[in-house]
């Protein structure tokens, strides 16, 4: 059997062999990066494994994202990895905590949540621009998320950036079914612009994947996906933080929630926790990274 470090050696290695200087200039500049072929075959099967078991049993915090007269279906859960097995070997196994450290630059990458999202065929719903950090409880530069599709996306169904949007501000998260502002008070970020109005406006980028390959993005990089229409879109995302991420909690119960986490971690506390287990640390390697230029 092989050891605890022996697998995070090999995932580490793995990593490197997939990020490069070209894929952290990429995250560093546009915000998101594709890298093919970063999660194995037997890896994709274990993730399709536990999405099945997700699928079967939601969680309490399982949302169905859209409405009752959609001809598909849109499921999302989060935070699972500690009762499904087949997450939790996917995540602390696999290259996805290397490589979000080697893009982020950073000596240790701690779990935030995984998040389950799946679209059934024919499934109409949006799902609209926005960042993810607003909705969180969390401040800090050195993010990472990884959205890591188990069915083959075309082009037209993958997830869209707008390149450069890491760089901030921060604009206000909605519902994505009323566009109500359900977060921070109305008024007190600026809205997003209407980005489908006039779509070449914007360096807006994306790309079709293939099982085992993944976008990993900054979680304040806008981004939006379309509806699907003939196959299934089966999506684990996994959330990462790096060495700046505190914790901020809010006045109002975030996506995902954390209930009591504040009476154990107050505001601007680093993100030790049980809830967020450290899965990778930075070891002397060669630097994979280059000289930073001017994006």
């Amino acid at each position: 059997m092989e050891t605890v470090e022996l697998l995070k050696q090999r995932a580490t290695e793995r990593a490197r062999q997939v990020v490069g200087p070209a894929e952290i200039e990429a995250y560093r500049c546009d915000g998101a990066v594709c890298l093919r072929g970063i999660f194995l075959p037997d890896e994709v099967e274990l993730c399709r494994a536990g999405i099945a078991a997700n699928m079967a049993a939601p969680s309490e915090r399982a949302n169905v994202a859209s409405r009752p007269d959609d001809p598909g279906y849109f499921i999302e859960d989060f935070c699972n990895w500690q009762t499904n097995r087949s997450y939790h070997d996917f995540i602390f196994n696999s290259a996805a905590a290397a490589a979000a450290g080697l893009l982020m630059d950073c000596d240790a990458v701690r779990l935030f949540h995984d998040h389950l999202l799946v679209k059934e065929p024919n499934t109409r719903a949006k799902t609209p621009w926005h960042q993810d950090q607003p909705y969180y409880n969390i401040e800090g530069k050195q993010n990472c998320s990884v959205w890591a599709p188990m069915d083959k996306v075309a082009r037209a169904a993958t997830l869209e950036f707008i390149a450069g949007t890491h760089a901030g501000p921060w604009l206000m998260p909605r519902s994505f079914m009323s566009s109500e502002a359900m977060w921070f008070p109305e008024g007190s970020l600026a809205d997003l612009p209407d980005i489908e109005a006039d779509r070449s406006a914007f360096n807006i980028i994306g790309w079709e994947l293939e099982p085992g390959d993944a976008v990993f993005f900054h979680m304040l990089a806008l981004h939006a996906a379309a509806g699907v229409s003939t196959g299934r879109r089966r999506v684990l995302s996994i959330r990462f933080m790096g060495d700046d991420i505190t914790h901020a909690p809010r006045r109002w119960r975030t996506s995902p929630h954390f209930p009591g986490l504040e009476e154990e971690l107050p505001a601007g506390s680093p993100m030790v926790h049980p809830l967020f287990p450290v899965l990778w640390e930075k070891q002397a390697a060669p630097d994979n990274g280059s000289a930073h230029h001017q994006c």
